[in-house]
């Protein structure tokens, strides 16, 4: 698998530095054209409401790369500009925006910073228009998994469900197994995404370990306002174990009402979302034993180029960076790869060099991210699980997933859909 135009003795160790300070690809490269106008990408997303941060550190993650493309010279004196645009949560919005930045501000190439909500509206608008979109946020397998949703000008750079309930399932199935819980219930948000999560969390959850048995659901819809309900039916059935793909403000809000429900002292949670550092920080009081698979943590890889990364981020937003905030900087990390390796800003000529392409990362499992060919999205990844503990690091005993596990089982599952 080729490494996207690592050729040169010491570029490795550059891209590697560049990433982690905010000075990305500061590197020679050819001129092939004498146009000086902007290389504009839009950028929708969800940039106000109650998980604004969502789209608040998309922005940020990307604009850092961004600015020191521009900062280094661009392509042959060539800047990008990045527009971003709220749709406020709601698909027909995204879709709207994505015609707008494409139709009015010029835009040739999309960074879909949409969740999964928006971002099959958004697929249908690339789809139609033939633009080059990068997907940075939404993690529904299907969004590339599935041959007839997938577009050979759209690409995806953010962790996906299928690979989060592999991981998670074999965790917990070894948690169960060794603490007797045998009842399990689920709390995931109403829409394609809290139902594909919970539904395959389930299911590799039983293949290992088949004693499990799920005893019922609750559906809370997206930013609802209260959660009474959803505990109380749990307090009533009564499981072992609970699972949420709930996230951001909302699994605040489910955590702080049940922790007046004294609910965590009754169940074992298992919360995928639980450890980002918005949730971990904005929860009232942190209950300590919640199991959770990593969104973002500078401790996880534990590399000095994560850390190193991390600590850029902060100093310059004053905030530490979101799951959402390393998707949108490989993503853009990726473009700007690709614009430097074409030397060129046409959506077909950037999408064959995407395909395949190798990259150093602080967010690889073992210091690369991969985008695979054959469905045009990111693999070796890092991904582990840990315990919550009420103060920083937050996250402890982190376990690694190993990705030739996660191959394997994603292929049984593909052809098991006939998308194989």
């Amino acid at each position: 698998m080729a490494h996207s135009g690592f050729g040169r003795p010491g570029r490795r160790s550059v891209l590697r530095a560049g990433l982690a300070t905010g000075a990305t690809l500061a590197l020679p490269f050819v001129a092939r054209g004498a146009s000086k106008q902007p290389i504009r990408i839009g950028q929708p997303s969800i940039l106000s409401g109650r998980i604004a941060q969502l789209g608040i550190s998309s922005r940020n993650a990307a604009q850092m790369v961004v600015d020191a493309f521009n900062a280094a010279g661009g392509l042959d004196g060539r800047t990008i500009e990045l527009i971003s645009r709220d749709s406020k949560g709601k698909p027909d919005e995204a879709a709207r925006v994505v015609r707008e930045l494409i139709n009015n501000d010029g835009c040739q190439i999309i960074l879909d910073s949409e969740a999964s909500s928006g971002a099959f509206a958004v697929q249908e608008v690339v789809r139609e228009t033939g633009t080059l979109c990068i997907h940075a946020d939404s993690e529904t397998t299907s969004l590339t998994a599935d041959p007839k949703i997938r577009a050979a000008n759209a690409f995806r750079c953010a962790r996906q469900v299928l690979h989060d309930s592999i991981v998670g399932g074999s965790y917990a199935a070894g948690i169960a197994k060794a603490q007797g819980l045998k009842r399990w219930m689920t709390c995931s948000p109403d829409y394609v995404y809290g139902r594909d999560s919970s539904s395959e969390f389930l299911d590799y959850l039983k293949l290992f370990e088949p004693s499990v048995e799920a005893v019922g659901a609750t559906w809370p819809k997206l930013f609802a306002p209260d959660y009474t309900e959803n505990v109380t039916r749990i307090l009533e059935t009564k499981p072992q174990a609970l699972y949420s793909a709930l996230y951001s403000g909302d699994l605040v809000s489910f955590i702080d009402q049940g922790n007046l429900y004294g609910l965590f002292d009754q169940v074992k949670f298992f919360a995928i979302n639980m450890a980002d550092y918005t949730t971990l920080h904005a929860v009232k009081k942190l209950p300590a034993g919640i199991y959770s698979c990593n969104r973002y943590l500078s401790t996880f890889p534990a590399t000095k180029a994560n850390a190193e990364w991390s600590a850029a981020y902060d100093k310059r937003y004053s905030v530490l960076p979101l799951n959402w905030a390393w998707q949108n900087a490989l993503a853009m990390q990726f473009l700007v790869e690709a614009i430097r390796k074409t030397g060129s800003d046409d959506g077909k000529v950037l999408a064959g060099a995407l395909r395949g392409m190798t990259v150093e990362s602080p967010f690889g499992a073992k210091g690369t991210v991969t985008m695979r060919a054959e469905d045009q999205t990111i693999v070796d990844y890092a991904i582990g699980w840990g315990v919550t503990i009420p103060q920083a690091p937050f996250v402890e005993g982190m376990e690694p997933a190993d990705w030739t596990v996660i191959t394997a089982r994603e292929t049984e599952w593909k052809k098991q859909k006939g998308w194989a």
